[in-house]
C-alpha cells in the first residue's frame, strides 16, 4: 500500500494495521528459521510497510 492510500485513513485503521503488519513479520521471521518461507522479498516489503504506518502514526501525535 502506498504512503498516500495510508495518510487517507484513519488513526484506528491505522493502528489496525500496524498491529496485522507486526503478526505477518514474526510469523514471516518464524518461518525463515524454521526454513519454509517461500518468498524472502516479502520480509522486506512487509517490514517497510510497517515503517511506514509507524511513521504516519508518529507524525499524526505530533500534531
Amino acid at each position: 500500500m502506498k504512503a498516500s492510500q495510508m495518510r487517507d485513513q484513519t488513526m484506528e485503521e491505522l493502528q489496525d494495521r500496524e498491529r496485522d503488519l507486526s503478526e505477518q513479520l514474526f510469523a514471516l521471521r518464524l518461518q525463515k528459521v524454521t526454513g519454509q518461507l517461500e518468498k524472502p522479498a516479502r520480509v522486506k516489503q512487509v517490514r517497510k510497510d510497517l515503517a511506514r504506518v509507524l511513521t504516519i502514526l508518529h507524525q499524526r501525535q505530533g500534531k
